[in-house]
C-alpha cells in the first residue's frame, strides 16, 4: 500500500515541479494573473507532495519511550498540513491576485504563450490524475469515490487525487479567463479567473481538512474488519462474552485493538493465558495491521456496571 502511495506522490511531483516552472515564466512574459495563480498552485502542490513524502517518512520511525505507539499518525499530521497549505497559499494568494487584476486590469501580452503552457500542463495533470485514480479506484472496491474517501484511512492518495482534480479545473478556468478576456477585450475577465482558482483551491483545502480531521481525531477500523475479528473471538470455546471491542486507525497500515473478554469460571490462570495467546495469533494471522492488540480479561456484569456508570458521568 506504502509503495503505491509513493508512486502516486512521485509522479505528482515530477510532474507540479515542472509545470510550476513554465507557469511561472508565461505570467512573466505575458503579465496574466491567471496563469500566475496556476503558477502559484502547481508551486504549493509540489511543495504539498513533498510534505506528505516526508509524513510518509517519519511514519515509519519505530516506537519509543516517548512515543510508544509509535509515529504512524504523523502522516495524517502532514496531510493536514497540507490542507492548511492549499487554502492559506494558494487560495489566499490566487484571490488576492485576481482582486488585484480586477481592480487595475491590464491586457495580457502575447497569449499564444499561455495557451501553449496549460495545454501541455494540462497533459502533465492528466497523466498524473489518471496514475492516483488508478491507485485509488484498486482500493475503493465497489464503493463510490466519495464513499471511498470517508471510509480511506490514507490520506497520501486521496490528497493527490484531490489536488489534481483541482488542479485541471483550474487549468480549464485558466483558458477560459484568459480566452474571454483576449476576446471581448475586458481585461478583468483574467482577474476573475484567478479568483475562481483560488475558490476552487480553498474548496479542495477545506474537504481535505474535514477528512484529515476525523482521521487525527482517531476512526475505527472498517466495519468488515471489526465483524471477522467477533467472528474470530466466537471461535474461542472459553469465551463466555465479547464484552466490548475497540478499534482505532493510528495510521493507514496501523490498528491498536482492544478487547474485554469474560472467560469460563472454572479456567486456570495458565488456560486462560492459553486461550488470549491462541486469539492474538488468530487476529495477527488475519489483520497484520493490528500491530497493537491489548485483552481485558472482566466479568461480563461487571463491564456492564462499568459502561452503566460512565453514561451516568456523561449525563451530570
Amino acid at each position: 500500500m506504502a509503495s503505491g502511495s509513493k508512486k502516486v506522490i512521485y509522479a505528482a511531483l515530477a510532474g507540479n515541479a515542472l509545470i510550476s516552472v513554465t507557469k511561472f515564466g508565461a505570467a512573466i512574459v505575458t503579465g496574466s494573473s491567471a496563469m500566475f495563480s496556476e503558477g502559484i498552485h502547481s508551486l504549493v502542490d509540489t511543495g504539498n507532495q513533498g510534505l506528505l513524502l516526508f509524513g510518509m517518512h517519519r511514519a515509519k520511525k519505530p516506537a519509543d519511550e516517548k512515543h510508544p505507539f509509535g509515529y504512524a499518525s504523523e502522516i495524517y499530521f502532514w496531510a493536514f498540513v497540507v490542507a492548511i497549505l492549499i487554502f492559506a497559499v494558494g487560495a489566499g494568494v490566487s484571490i488576492y491576485e485576481g482582486i488585484q487584476k480586477v481592480l487595475h486590469p491590464h491586457d495580457i501580452k502575447d497569449p499564444m504563450i499561455n495557451y501553449i503552457v496549460l495545454a501541455l500542463a494540462m497533459v502533465f495533470e492528466g497523466v498524473a490524475w489518471w496514475i492516483a485514480f488508478k491507485e485509488f479506484a484498486t482500493r475503493k472496491g465497489k464503493h463510490s469515490i466519495f464513499k471511498a474517501v470517508q471510509d480511506s484511512k490514507d490520506p497520501t492518495v486521496f490528497t493527490v487525487l484531490f489536488e489534481d482534480t483541482a488542479a485541471i479545473m483550474g487549468l480549464i478556468v485558466a483558458f477560459a479567463g484568459i480566452y474571454l478576456s483576449q476576446s471581448l477585450n475586458m481585461p478583468w475577465l483574467d482577474g476573475a479567473a484567478s479568483i475562481v482558482i483560488g475558490v476552487i483551491l480553498a474548496g479542495t483545502a477545506i474537504l481535505l481538512a474535514y477528512e484529515t480531521m476525523g482521521l487525527l481525531i482517531g476512526e475505527a477500523a472498517d466495519p468488515q474488519v471489526v465483524e471477522t475479528i467477533e467472528k474470530l473471538v466466537a471461535e474461542i470455546p472459553t469465551v463466555t462474552h465479547l464484552n466490548e471491542i475497540r478499534t482505532l486507525h493510528r495510521g493507514p497500515d496501523d490498528i491498536l485493538l482492544a478487547l474485554s473478554l469474560d472467560f469460563d469460571d472454572e479456567m486456570k490462570v495458565g488456560d486462560v493465558e492459553e486461550a488470549i495467546y491462541t486469539l492474538e495469533l488468530k487476529i495477527k494471522g488475519h489483520f497484520p495491521v493490528v500491530r497493537r492488540l491489548f485483552i481485558e480479561v472482566q466479568k461480563a456484569e461487571h463491564h456492564a456496571m462499568e459502561v452503566k456508570k460512565a453514561r451516568e458521568q456523561r449525563q451530570i
